[in-house]
């Protein structure tokens, strides 16, 4: 299936964002990047802005729901958890330019956008946090403090899409395996 030309400009915009930045990326250089005229190119994003709040946005909503499946699912706070890594581990390679972005570039989103992605990825925090503190209560984990298990296991995945290229020896399988297998028997009790 082609992809759609908004598509490709999120890909591009993505790909830019991460190899000159967000504040040396130009329209003119995405319009470029997908072979449009700048003009032209103004007819799907008002400005460069408008670009990185899709990027950023879309790819909160991804993890959250990603974390309202989880949360919907029976199980241990440990499989709940083991869950999530997975998540952050298969959308740190399956879209690699656009977890670029959202990691490193949200900082450069004007207000209230800014704002809304604070409160989004806040949530999101507060909930896998919610989900360690159930672990710890039911002496499935270890009794650390929640915030810094959280942002440990956060930056433990974090480096992915700045290393992992597909068509390694390593697969997207063995990567998230070696990595749950660290990072939960750091974690349990």
């Amino acid at each position: 299936m082609e992809k759609s030309k908004k598509d490709q400009i999120y890909e591009a915009a993505a790909r830019l964002f991460r190899d000159k930045g967000y504040q040396a990326t130009s329209m003119r250089d995405l319009a470029k990047e997908v072979g449009l005229q700048a003009s032209s190119l103004y007819n799907h994003f008002p400005s460069k802005a408008d670009v990185l709040r899709e990027i950023c946005m879309n790819n909160a909503q991804r993890f959250l729901a990603g974390m309202h499946e989880v949360e919907a699912h029976e199980g241990s706070a440990s499989e709940k958890i083991s869950s999530l890594i997975r998540l952050h581990v298969q959308l740190s390679i399956e879209d690699v330019t656009s977890v670029t972005a959202f990691n490193d570039e949200w900082r450069h989103l004007e207000e209230p956008h800014l704002s809304a992605f604070l409160q989004l990825r806040k949530n999101y925090e507060n909930r896998f946090q919610a989900i360690i503190v159930e672990g710890i209560a039911a002496g499935e984990f270890k009794p650390v403090n929640p915030l810094i298990l959280s942002y440990t296991l956060f930056s433990a995945v974090r480096w992915l899409y700045d290393w992992y290229q597909p068509g390694k020896k390593i697969t997207a399988k063995m990567l998230e395996d070696e990595i749950l297998g660290i990072l939960m028997e750091g974690v349990r009790k």
